[in-house]
């Protein structure tokens, strides 16, 4: 772990580097290319990779902090970053050992940033299979951090078979339309638009070998998402709640005459002890299940599926006090700033704004009642 000691300071400084132009990004919206460079040049993009195969030799703890250090600052960005890695470790959980390799290696030798063509959800794009892989034709949505990737990490669906294909293929492929049309009211820079797909030539070594179900180990790519997501959503929270401290700090107006100054309002103090109880609640929920991520992570011959419902129920349980406590944060700031906190100069609402368009993907209400169902019926 020598290899990353600095990772906290590098991650500090981009997060520095975005802040200072968040505000005016989030208005303007499209791709963030000078600060996607900013990632580049970082070597952060190779956190994950092991020292081995050209990396930096990081761990899962390593990249939730710098996800959730630059979502302090700017969330699309953390996002960005973030579903890199999600996509990246996609080889290593669903594709063959020479696969695995062959990819760490490829990133780390170019610098690779990794884009998203994966979501499970959307059914427009269909695979076909050919004497040399496969063609895709079709249509995917919420394509996060597509423009201006090198590579992208697609699913498809192919007639007859009920697990989804998944492939890797660079991002400038004939046939793949990047179309940069994402302009929605949060996370506006994380280009989460549209990609059309038209005759798209896949080989047939490009294509994950192993598949999602193939071991409980493959299956962790179905919950690391939401392990990003995590961490994007409290360093929102965290965003939201020190720009609230400094504002009120040096420019909330005391209430009563005889107050001196605002941090001596009482009904403003409960508001941040409050706020203070939130956060350190959903520190302690995520941090359970980032550790239990790791364990499993680092012994994936020893993986059962009690290992992974048990991880589920902590990774649930945390993504939902931090959507819950996040969206409240974010509204409840401006009653500890007061109204002119509200002046478009300053971009408060964008925390919210970020947070609420992210959580209505996967809303909690899906989690809470599986939760309820499991504890209830004991299934």
């Amino acid at each position: 772990m020598g290899a990353v000691i600095h990772i906290d300071e590098i991650a500090e400084k981009l997060a520095g580097q975005f802040e200072q132009t968040a505000v005016e990004r989030d208005k303007t919206g499209g791709n963030a290319k000078i600060e996607r460079d900013l990632i580049r040049e970082s070597g952060l993009l190779k956190l994950l990779i092991p020292t081995e195969y050209g990396g930096l030799g990081g761990n899962w703890h390593d990249v939730f902090q710098v996800v959730r250090t630059i979502a302090r600052a700017d969330s699309s960005l953390a996002h960005v970053i973030g579903y890199h890695f999600i996509n990246l470790v996609t080889p290593h959980l669903c594709g063959s050992q020479e696969q695995m390799e062959f990819y760490y290696r490829e990133t780390a030798k170019n610098n690779y940033f990794w884009g998203n063509a994966f979501n499970p959800v959307a059914i427009q794009l269909k695979a076909e299979k050919t004497a040399t892989g496969y063609v895709l034709n079709g249509v995917k949505t919420f394509c996060s951090g597509s423009v201006d990737s090198d590579v992208l990490l697609v699913s498809a669906l192919v007639e007859g078979q009920d697990e989804p294909l998944l492939v890797v293929i660079p991002s400038k492929r004939i046939g793949v339309d990047i179309k940069g049309d994402w302009d929605n009211m949060g996370q506006r820079q994380t280009d989460s638009g549209t990609i059309i797909f038209s005759n798209v030539e896949v080989h047939e070594e490009e294509v994950l070998r192993q598949g999602f179900y193939a071991s409980e180990f493959s299956q962790l790519r179905l919950n690391i998402a939401t392990f990003i997501l995590n961490h994007v959503y409290l360093g929102i929270t965290e965003g939201a709640l020190q720009s609230a401290l400094t504002y009120t700090r040096e420019q909330t107006r005391p209430r009563a005459i005889t107050q001196t100054s605002a941090i001596e309002d009482p009904i403003i103090q409960h508001h941040y002890g409050q706020f203070y109880v939130q956060v350190e609640a959903a520190n302690l929920v995520v941090k359970k299940a980032d550790l239990l991520l790791q364990e499993l992570w680092d012994e994936p011959e020893k993986i059962t599926p009690e290992h992974r419902s048990d991880l589920d129920d902590a990774l649930q349980t945390a993504k939902i006090f931090t959507t819950q406590a996040g969206l409240d944060i974010t509204s409840k700031i401006f009653e500890v700033m007061g109204s002119r906190a509200t002046s478009s100069r300053y971009g408060f609402d964008r925390y919210w704004r970020n947070l609420r368009t992210m959580t209505l993907h996967v809303p909690v209400d899906t989690s809470i009642q599986s939760l309820g169902r499991k504890f209830l019926l004991g299934e």
